[in-house]
């Protein structure tokens, strides 16, 4: 039956049923036709036209199988590395978006089978990192470009420099660490710290030291130690008249200390600041001009009266 010319409602009909994505077993890669249905593969299968390209195929099965395989690698790393880059992803979820493209190459006429086998050979290859975990299998596409080689390398040796750097310090802040406990240690040993635990002490023989604290300035006495009855000769003892309180007495007696030490004080001022006396204080600017005013009144005064 001959197709259905462009523009009649036959044709019109036909591509409102194939629109959308149809069953893959019904597809033929070879004459990339999509049937509907089985019955619509078998009589396709039993065309003249696909018989003939079957024929071309099957001289050379191999090489097609490859090119077919080859063209399908092609396009599906291109759309994981533009679409997903080095992302981890799932490998059906890419899938899943090839296949979107209704022209697109089926993996029916790949040497893979199936999907996992396909994500199998990229991990063995090469060219994409694969994982196999409970959700599935997970692809992440490894960029070997040169550009991406070389900017790789230029991080590992920034990588590597830091932590040499980091390993310096560490290095240096250790060595000095252990001076200053090699310090620390060789002061300790040089200067040794006096027994805890000792205090004043008296030494044997010394001297008693008596305090005199009366008017007369004499030169206090001591005594040793083998005579402790002697009274202290520093003393002056005065006898006391009776009838007389002696506390009165004493203060009738004590000279006044504020008197004595007036006049030396007014004497050292008048000696020391006479010539601050005589040393006239500074004018300021207005006064300076209320005295020259004055001077020149003064001296208008006295011409007018000679006149």
């Amino acid at each position: 039956m001959p197709r259905a010319e462009v523009g009649t409602p036959k044709y019109l009909a036909n591509k409102m049923k194939s629109k959308g994505l149809q069953r893959l077993r019904w597809y033929c890669q070879v004459c990339e036709k999509q049937c509907r249905d089985e019955n619509g593969f078998k009589c396709h299968a039993q065309s003249e036209a696909h018989l003939r390209q079957m024929l071309v195929v099957g001289e050379n099965a191999g090489r097609h199988i490859a090119d077919f395989s080859s063209q399908f690698q092609h396009d599906f790393v291109q759309l994981l590395s533009r679409r997903y880059n080095t992302k981890r992803v799932r490998a059906n979820q890419v899938y899943q978006e090839f296949i979107q493209d209704k022209n697109h190459l089926h993996m029916n006429a790949t040497r893979w089978v199936t999907l996992t086998e396909f994500a199998k050979h990229l991990g063995r290859s090469g060219i994409a990192r694969v994982d196999e975990t409970e959700k599935g299998w997970f692809i992440a596409w490894i960029d070997s470009s040169p550009k991406a080689l070389a900017k790789q390398e230029a991080s590992i040796k920034k990588d590597r420099a830091t932590r040499d750097d980091e390993q310096r310090e560490r290095t240096l802040i250790a060595e000095q660490i252990e001076r200053a406990k090699l310090e620390k240690d060789g002061s300790d040993d040089g200067s040794a710290s006096p027994p805890a635990g000792e205090g004043l002490k008296r030494e044997e023989g010394a001297e008693k030291v008596v305090l005199s604290f009366s008017a007369k300035s004499a030169k206090p006495a001591t005594t040793s130690d083998t005579t402790p009855t002697a009274a202290p000769t520093g003393l002056k003892l005065t006898a006391v008249k009776p009838g007389v309180n002696p506390l009165k007495a004493s203060l009738l007696k004590r000279p006044n200390v504020f008197k004595s030490a007036a006049p030396v004080k007014s004497e050292s001022l008048e000696g020391g600041g006479g010539n601050e006396r005589k040393r006239p204080a500074p004018m300021s600017a207005a006064e300076r001009l209320i005295m020259e005013e004055q001077e020149r009144k003064r001296r208008r005064m006295d011409r007018e009266s000679v006149a």
